[in-house]
This record gives C-alpha cells, structure tokens and sequence, in this order.
C-alpha cells in the first residue's frame, strides 16, 4: 500500500481570550489538518500546529513521502530528518509550550505524519487505530475540566465575544468549572495559573475545593513562580491538590521543591523528550509526566514514554494545547492503549466553538468526562471538507502565522513582558 498523495491545509478558528504565564490567546488559533491519501483509496487523517516554522517542514514533506509504503514507519521518519536537515533549524519563537521550541522540529512533523500514516492502516485493515498500538485497555478516556483566567472579548473585537464571559474572580472560575461539568461530566479539574497575583490564584483553588469538595484538583502556573512564591503557595494549598503542576522553573528548582514539601509535581515544561526524562529520574524532579504525541514524537513514542513512567513509577497523564477533533482522538486512541494512565487528561476541547470543527457531524461528545472510543476504522472520525475550506479560507484572512502571546497581551498593556518566574 504506497502513498499516492499528501495534503496539508492550515487552518485557523476562534479562540478565546484566555489568559496565562505568557499572555493572552490570540483571537485565532492555528493548526495543520494532514491528508495522506493510499492507492487503494484509504485516507488517513492527522493535525498538528500550524505555526510558520512547522507548517514550513510539513508543506516541505509532501512531495517526498508519495510512493512509500504506508507502514513504512522507519522510512516515513528518515525523511522527516533529511527534510529538516536542509531547511535548517527554525528561529525560535514565542515560548509558550514546548511543542514549538526548535528543537521538536523532527518529533512534531514525524507525530503529525505518523498519526496519518497510523490511521491509513487501520483503516485498510479495517480496525480501529488503537488495534494497531496493541489494543484498547479503556474504551473510555477520562478528561479534566480545563479553566482559564480570561478576559469577556479579545481587545481588537475581530468577531462577537464568546459565551463564557469573563473569568477574573473566585465566583467566576467557579461559575465557569459548574458549566464545563454540567456540559461534560468532568471529574477532575485544572486551573491554569501564572496569569494572576499568586494568593488569589490559590484563593480561587479554594473556592474550587469548597464547591466540588470530591473533585481532585490541580494547578498549573507555567513555571511562573519563583521557587519561594511556591513554597509559599503550597504552605497555602495544603492538601488540596491531586497533583502540583510546573509551579517553578527548571529541574533543579522542582527537584528542590518537591523535597521541600512531598507534593507530587507533574510537567510538560521540564520534562518533554527522554534526555530530559533521564536527568529528572537522577534528580526526583517530577512525579507525573503529561504526555504530549505531538512533540514526544507520536503515538508509539508515547507508549514507549508511558513504559518509561511505570518502570520508574512515576505517574501519566496528557498535556493539551488549542486543537481539534482529530488530534483529540489522536490522544484518545494513544491513552486507551496505556494501561498507566494515571490521571485524567487535559484538553482545550470545550474552549472551541460548535461552529468550527473540521470532522463531519461537528464537534466530539465527552460524556461523564470521557471520549468513548468506538470499532469504527482508524481514529474513526472523517474530514469535512467544507469546514476545512471554511477554516482554510479563516486562515488566509488573518495576520497570524505564529502564535505570540505577549505580542497579543501587548495590546492591553504596551510594556508588559515576558517574565519567567514573574512572580
């Protein structure tokens, strides 16, 4: 079965003005939606980010994968490394996550490709893809409600300001958790944090404890406090927490906390490839690592990181970034094959509008706090091409080519800069 044709569209949608340690969301997220096309006939779907820097090695990568063998994993990957080789590194842009450091350059496009060439197959085999990653230990993947900090309307107003309001104070964040679980059933809850004054961010975290007393719940200030505003703040928190997450930069300054206090601490910052994984174990830095396909390099890698974890008991969970339908079943089929998914995972998903998913029949269900895999082949969702022109032509409209919180915060405060830790 051999690669007959390679589609890549980028595309923006709506996203809301929600706050964190870098800034602001822009008015429009980016991704790529990927098309690889077999000659039988199967179509195999994939999304990635769709910032300048990967969009330019995905767009790169289209020619040269017609004709390899769909299961051709280990070619699919030695093309990915000649390609980045000779368009050089990338300048490195807004830090925002590691998915767009430079150095992912070859993970991010290998996961975007693989997850296609992963549904290619299952879909002629006539399975879904999780078959393919060994089989489904769940069948229901579990979520955590995913809250912001965030602004009524973007600055600019490019479009109507969305239904969620604004989220600054305690009633706020609460209002805005009882609406997420009212709509999905979650039963677990983050706070994004590193945006605000770090007592009032804990005050809310509080608040949360008292009006879903039987919710675990968790924090996540991007590495924005300083090693003793986190100490601090745990002193505050208590007990509170399911886990404690990326309070304070780098490994040694989680290593020291974590000494300091016994929380357990998770990570996508500190710990995002297995050199770092290693030198985490060697220092006890973090006790949970969220998983992330796109920048671990892919679907395999990632159960290849989740046997890391249990050999070394730590604990697993996902990290999420603005997406859509594809890349969530991407992490719904990868999670089902794990059996140490220790928490629920994050997703973005309930911040994106009904209006603007990219599959047929609109965006996913999450149910009781769940996306429910089904026997349909591959990752079992199909692409709506209208939404994706729709989306495509949304992206040639805007001045977006990659993500700048800060730039986008700017626009409220003309001094404000990036400080990590600000607080």
């Amino acid at each position: 079965m051999k690669i007959k044709r390679v589609r890549v569209t980028p595309i923006a949608f709506r996203d809301a003005p929600l706050l964190n340690a870098s800034g602001i969301h822009e008015p429009f997220a980016l991704r790529s939606i990927i098309e690889v096309e077999s000659d039988n006939g199967y179509i195999g779907l994939g999304e990635s980010y769709g910032d300048a820097p990967v969009l330019a090695v995905l767009q790169a990568m289209q020619d040269s994968l017609v004709g390899l063998d769909a299961f051709d994993l280990n070619g699919l990957r030695a093309r990915v490394i000649q390609t980045v080789a000779r368009l050089g590194p990338a300048e490195a842009g807004a830090e925002l996550a590691p998915g767009s450091h430079p150095s992912k350059q070859v993970a991010n496009a290998y996961s975007a490709f693989e997850v296609a060439f992963l549904d290619v197959q299952a879909r002629s085999l006539n399975m879904p893809l999780v078959d393919l990653l060994g089989g489904a230990i769940r069948t229901e993947v579990p979520f955590s409600a995913y809250l912001f900090f965030k602004y009524a309307k973007h600055i600019d107003a490019p479009y109507a300001p969305d239904s969620w309001g604004e989220a600054l104070s305690e009633e706020q964040i609460v209002a805005q958790a009882a609406r997420m679980i009212e709509a999905h059933g979650f039963k677990s809850i983050k706070l994004k944090a590193g945006a605000l004054e770090p007592e009032h961010e804990v005050a809310c975290i509080k608040a949360l404890k008292k009006a879903f007393p039987d919710h675990p719940l968790r924090i996540d200030p991007n590495g924005n406090w300083s090693l003793e505003t986190a100490l601090r703040m745990a002193e505050l928190l208590g007990d509170d927490l399911q886990y404690y997450e990326d309070p304070t930069p780098g490994l040694d300054g989680m290593a020291e906390l974590h000494e300091r206090t016994g929380l357990p601490l998770a990570t996508n910052m500190v710990v995002t490839d297995f050199d770092e994984f290693r030198r985490s174990v060697a220092l006890n830095s973090v006790q949970i690592v969220l998983a992330d396909h796109h920048y671990w390099g892919g679907l395999r890698d990632t159960q290849a990181l989740a046997r890391m974890c249990d050999t070394f008991g730590l604990g697993l969970s996902m990290h999420s970034n603005s997406h859509l339908g594809i890349s969530l079943m991407a992490m719904a089929h990868v999670a089902a094959s794990v059996p140490n998914l220790t928490y629920a995972c994050d997703t973005h998903y309930p911040w994106q509008e009904e209006d603007e998913e990219v599959i047929k029949g609109g965006k996913l269900p999450i149910q009781d706090g769940c996306v429910r895999l089904t026997r349909a082949p591959g990752l079992g969702v199909e692409l709506d091409q209208d939404q994706l022109a729709k989306l495509h032509e949304q992206y040639l409209s805007i001045d977006i080519r990659s993500r700048d919180d800060a730039r986008q915060m700017r626009k409220y405060d003309p001094a404000w800069k990036i400080r990590k830790p600000r607080f």
